[in-house]
């Protein structure tokens, strides 16, 4: 509830409540964690902007103090937001239980948001970062924005569906995953600042990176659900996905795609139907039938139901955004995609972004790190390898250690050993076709392929990844030379482990 503005007078000009610094740093800590979980390209910085109620008093940065936007841009905000307030039709139904006075609150909250948004978005024409205004909350007589800025660069990087789709209630469907995260977030600080003492619960009860990572992952599949002409706010399509790709049928985990389309659809062809339409959410029916799918046979569904089994015809058209692919890759692990593009990667139920978590700048780093390799055509040779392995659909491990032949030797027993040979993309794409990891040295000369790894237990795998994961670590751990392991698993994730990045993830746990 909004307090009165006599109440400013007992704090300091900076100070607009006692929680504030406080409040701004878990925000910072949430947006670090959540934002780098996605792309630690993005650089997260929050910051919060006041904007007074009163006209004549001026807008300002309360955290930090000097936050590198022009306050004075904002003095016109709020009566431009009343502007577009009364401008507006509101074509939506609200919901139930909403007074005309929250109502009229909400709208007001929309508008302002709508002409801060407007000023952001200005300054930000020409720059390198783009800034998102969350919704505001009333603190002493102000509109107090939690905003975010990002890098622009990664946010270019990412497919996304249109952005221009809504719930019933007016507020903005994501268009992808990314937005999702970012409103997402934004609601988290509204909340704590709605409480009666503004972020204390923020500060007691700070919530998990991956449990709002989860809540971003709902989000966004609530936008396709509207697109196929369901209610998002009941169709839990994240979860119903979640539920499939963690069953198994008679011990074999599920793998396959499921077309969704409003049956009729011109570009779905079916190939036989079902008398009765299975129910989605009858998790076990659905991962029995989709145990009869093929490379180019798939499961129809139209968003509530299992119809027919069928296939792609034609040339789809993506700005229809009505024809999407759920893509099951092994257990627990499924994609969504739309048009030939991963918009999301799900594992073990926590959302992604469609990367291979492989980045050139902090592959070179490691090189360097690891080899004190600086030589440009090798660090470029070994980059080629790289990335031509984690093209591999069903997973790798390369191991690059400096003593690679005497490796080779030692267990030749558990691989098998082929001439010194440099590789190259092709002969990557070969070696990495068959179980077992293939160890060569950082002059990209290959020894052995097929190596089945060793090495002491450390406690300090990771049990929701495979074998070939936690194989890695304990080889990298026990090493007594300079070792790097690039572990592409089939989800296609890619991890680089060295000892100093897992060093330094023991201490961040």
């Amino acid at each position: 509830m909004p307090t009165s503005a006599p109440q400013l007078l007992t704090y300091s000009p900076t100070l607009l409540w006692p929680h504030q610094v406080r409040y701004r740093q878990v925000a910072q800590a949430l947006a670090q964690d959540l934002f780098d979980s996605l792309d630690d390209d993005l650089q997260p910085f929050v910051l919060l902007l006041a904007l007074p109620l009163d006209p004549a008093l001026p807008a300002r940065c309360l955290e930090p103090e000097d936050c590198g936007l022009p306050a004075e841009r904002f003095n016109e905000a709020v009566a431009r937001g009343r502007e577009i307030q009364h401008s507006s039709s509101w074509n939506f139904l609200e919901r139930d239980g909403m007074s005309p006075a929250m109502i009229r609150r909400r709208h007001e909250g929309m508008g302002v948001r709508t002409a801060v948004q407007e000023v952001l978005d200005e300054l930000d024409r020409d720059a390198r970062h783009q800034h998102i205004a969350g919704f505001p909350v009333q603190i002493h007589g102000h509109f107090v924005f939690t905003i975010l800025r990002v890098q622009r660069k990664p946010l270019k990087l990412y497919p996304s569906l249109r952005p221009d789709r809504f719930y019933t209630d007016g507020r903005p469907l994501a268009p992808s995953l990314l937005v999702a995260a970012m409103y997402r977030f934004n609601e988290e600080g509204m909340k704590a600042l709605s409480e009666p003492e503004p972020g204390a619960g923020f500060l007691s009860r700070p919530r998990e990176t991956e449990e709002v990572l989860r809540a971003a992952g709902k989000t966004f599949l609530d936008t396709p659900a509207q697109a196929l002409g369901l209610n998002p706010a009941t169709a839990k399509l994240y979860a119903t996905f979640n539920t499939i790709s963690s069953l198994r049928y008679e011990g074999a985990e599920g793998v396959g795609k499921m077309l969704l389309a409003r049956r009729g659809h011109p570009n779905i062809e079916e190939v036989f139907a079902l008398t009765c339409p299975t129910q989605i959410t009858d998790y076990r029916a659905v991962r029995k039938l989709l145990a009869m799918v093929t490379a180019d046979v798939h499961l129809l569904a139209d968003g509530e139901n299992v119809y027919a089994l069928g296939r792609k015809v034609g040339q789809y058209d993506p700005a229809r955004e009505d024809l999407f692919v759920v893509n099951f890759v092994t257990h627990y692990a499924w994609e969504f995609m739309h048009g030939g593009h991963v918009l999301l990667r799900a594992h073990y139920g926590l959302p992604s972004l469609p990367r291979t978590h492989l980045n050139r700048s902090s592959f070179r780093r490691d090189l360097r790190r690891t080899f004190g390799l600086t030589d440009l055509p090798k660090v470029e040779r070994l980059w080629d390898v790289v990335l031509e392995a984690s093209r591999q659909k069903h997973g790798t491990l390369l191991v690059i250690s400096t003593e690679a032949l005497a490796e080779a030797d030692r267990l030749k027993l558990q691989c098998t050993l082929i001439e010194p040979v440099p590789l190259t993309p092709l002969i990557t794409r070969l070696v990495t076709s068959i179980d077992g990891a293939v160890l060569l040295d950082p002059d990209g000369y290959c020894y052995s392929i097929g190596v089945i790894l060793d090495g002491k237990a450390s406690g300090y795998g990771d049990g929701t990844r495979g074998a070939r994961y936690n194989s890695a670590v304990r080889y990298v751990e026990s090493s007594a030379y300079p070792v790097m392991a690039v572990v592409v698993s089939e989800d296609g994730l890619v991890d680089v482990l060295t000892k100093e990045g897992l060093a330094e993830e023991r201490k961040e746990k």
